[in-house]
């Protein structure tokens, strides 16, 4: 049965929104908020403080070794999964394997195998996604469909699914069942993304358009040969940009980093997400690498490209990613403030390589956790390695997540959230 980890505060009608909990030690302040109501939409600005106070991810579970058995070892992990009963579903590229392990880490069994039959996958992408009912969905875009296994891991059935795009996008699941598969297309105008929403039972509805991503900033490299031109573009590295994902009612959730304000639709309007942050600045050495190994990749494509672009900012936007977890509640990858990589970590390239200059500066992982009302839960700091590609599954407060170690090798690892709570 799933669990949910919860402190739930109901927000009070008036301007100040605050609330303390009882128990626990630490020095952390309870949270304060404003609240304001502007037409359609609610505003919740967190001021200072947090329910959870110093909350702290703590390690119970890790999968992987550099070497072993072939059902711990793994090669390019694209998704993960839980089912209702805490079994984790993993999709390594490498073969391609889909494994199913116990809570505790123990190796379960696999499901389908590499082919083009029933139950075969091809080319599986990030789509993976455990329902509520025990079934494990597999985006697989080289055989043109989502391949579903019942809970005990035997072939169901296929859904056929437009286009045969390989994407890093997941599959999102709603409240309903409705499972939501991203469509790529090319357009007059461009590409265009957009959702095609196939219900329970694999029918195709709804067509959604991905919001328009507001204009931003962009470096050009262009390369005139004999046969013909070769192009590449890249953003201006730390300018702000719009987040988006979707929410646990299909609506899409959109984030501006610019100014750390997240709008969430909710039945009769918009639930705005604001949080008072101090600006984290670029140090010199870490824009002075990302500069340089912009250039390096700009000229792959032009050996004689020089910056065509605005300079990359002092600071740095709010936030990177945004996540809405099974709960509900919404996760927000922030930006931090930059460290040295030691040198002992650097791999260095090989003289007259390819490779380009190496990263020397890193930034520690850190998350902001809200609940579905806007109440700030905590900011956790996870380990070195954590990122929302693949997406992490949390489910109350376990989290599964693939961290990468300093020599790239990936493990899956079990977090628990560990609140701290404000003396009242």
């Amino acid at each position: 049965m799933r669990t949910r980890l919860t402190l739930l505060l109901g927000v009070l009608s008036g301007t100040i929104v605050t609330a303390c909990s009882g128990g626990g030690g630490g020095d952390a302040m309870a949270w304060q908020a404003t609240r304001d109501t502007v037409g359609d939409t609610i505003i919740v600005r967190t001021v200072s403080g947090s329910v959870w106070g110093d909350a702290r991810l703590v390690e119970e579970v890790r999968i992987g070794q550099l070497d072993g058995p072939d059902e711990y070892t793994f090669g390019s992990i694209a998704a993960i999964s839980t089912g209702p009963d805490g079994t984790l579903y993993v999709l390594d590229r490498q073969g391609p394997n889909l494994r199913a392990y116990a809570p505790d880490g123990t190796y379960l069994r696999d499901l389908g195998r590499e082919g083009e039959g029933p139950g075969e996958l091809k080319q599986p992408d990030s789509g993976l996604a455990a329902l509520d009912d025990g079934r494990v969905l597999v985006r697989d875009p080289g055989n043109a469909r989502i391949t579903v296994f019942g809970p005990d891991g035997e072939y169901e059935t296929d859904w056929r699914i437009r286009g045969s795009s390989y994407t890093s996008t997941p599959l999102y699941v709603d409240r309903a069942g409705n499972v939501y598969v991203q469509l790529f297309e090319f357009g007059e105008d461009g590409p265009k993304f957009s959702f095609v929403r196939y219900g329970p039972d694999g029918v195709p509805g709804d067509t959604i358009q991905v919001p328009a991503q507001p204009d931003v900033p962009m470096l050009l490299a262009v390369h005139q040969g004999p046969d013909g031109s070769s192009r590449s573009s890249t953003n201006v590295p730390y300018w702000p940009e719009q987040a988006t994902t979707l929410s646990r009612d299909g609506e899409f959730v959109i984030g501006n980093s610019a100014s750390y304000s997240i709008d969430i639709p909710r039945a009769g309007g918009v639930l705005r997400v604001q949080r008072a942050i101090e600006p984290v600045p670029v140090l010199p050495g870490e824009k002075a690498n990302r500069r340089e190994r912009t250039i390096h990749n700009m000229r792959q494509t032009e050996p004689g490209w020089d910056w065509d672009g605005p300079d990359i900012p002092d600071t740095k936007p709010a936030f990177q990613q945004l996540m809405i977890d099974d709960d509900g509640r919404l996760w927000v990858y922030l930006h931090s403030r930059g460290e040295p990589i030691p040198e002992e970590e650097i791999e260095e390239p090989d003289p007259g390589s390819d490779e380009g200059p190496p990263a020397r500066w890193r930034e520690p992982v850190r998350l902001d956790v809200f609940e579905e009302d806007g109440t700030y839960l905590s900011q956790l700091e996870a380990p070195q390695g954590f990122g929302f590609y693949p997406r992490p599954a949390i489910d109350g407060d376990r989290v599964w997540a693939v961290v990468r170690d300093e020599l790239d090798v990936q493990y899956l690892v079990r977090l628990r959230i560990v609140p701290e709570p404000a003396r009242p």
